[in-house]
């Protein structure tokens, strides 16, 4: 039990930011191009609890990603829908991205500390252990879900792009694709080598460049919460 507690409390506050600020900047992009709707649905809020997926979020604790409820856009209210859509579709990435390299200029923060007097302290190791695993895991699953979203699959934010992208008629046959895609996806993930060949050595490259010198921080993190 301590130590399933031990692992909520270093992935629960990275994970729920990473998610909730995802959603809003969706929100917010669409609100500045016209579409109200999350606002006026109450979706526009740092709240987590607005934007929980159940088992999206026992998703993340378990495999180390998962998903929200999607904020709602209504293409409609878009100035210029097609094109709008391309930048609503991307700010939930780029959020998470940006988040990403916020935890490691964090991290970094911490490895410059370590070398001066205060940080030779025990108290000062002790202390900041947990948190760089926290921060270590927040670079991760921003890389992560900032990588993965932009695969041009709907419904993933990368296929939205796509469909603003494509002529009329190439993003008619894409958008087609939507009510199936969470089954496509979860296909290329599990039974082809996209992961393996694709996604996974990106998203590690990403991590390791980001993190640098404290990437053994990141790989303590995943290895303490998920094994490996």
């Amino acid at each position: 039990m301590e130590a399933i507690i031990s692992k909520i409390s270093i992935m629960l506050v990275p994970a729920l930011l990473a998610i909730t600020m995802h959603e809003v900047a969706h929100g917010y992009i669409a609100e500045r191009f016209g579409d109200p709707t999350a606002r006026l649905l109450g979706r526009l809020n740092l709240n987590p609890l607005r934007h929980l997926d159940p088992i999206g979020t026992v998703a993340i604790f378990i495999f180390g990603f998962g998903w929200a409820r999607p904020v709602p856009v209504n293409a409609g209210n878009l100035k210029r829908p097609k094109r709008d859509m391309i930048w609503v579709a991307l700010a939930g990435p780029v959020t998470n991205l940006l988040l990403a390299v916020i935890s490691a200029l964090l991290l970094r923060g911490f490895g410059w500390l370590e070398t001066t007097s205060l940080g030779t302290t025990e108290l000062f190791l002790q202390l900041t252990k947990p948190l760089r695993m926290m921060v270590g895991f927040s670079l991760y699953i921003n890389v992560l879900l900032g990588v993965f979203n932009l695969f041009p699959l709907p419904p993933l934010d990368g296929g939205r792009i796509l469909i603003g992208i494509l002529p009329e008629k190439q993003a008619m046959i894409v958008n087609r694709l939507e009510p199936f895609g969470f089954i496509l996806i979860l296909f290329l993930v599990f039974f082809t080598d996209l992961w393996s060949l694709v996604l996974a050595p990106l998203i590690s490259g990403l991590v390791v460049l980001l993190a640098g010198p404290e990437i053994s921080f990141v790989n303590q993190a995943m290895s303490f919460l998920f094994g490996h």
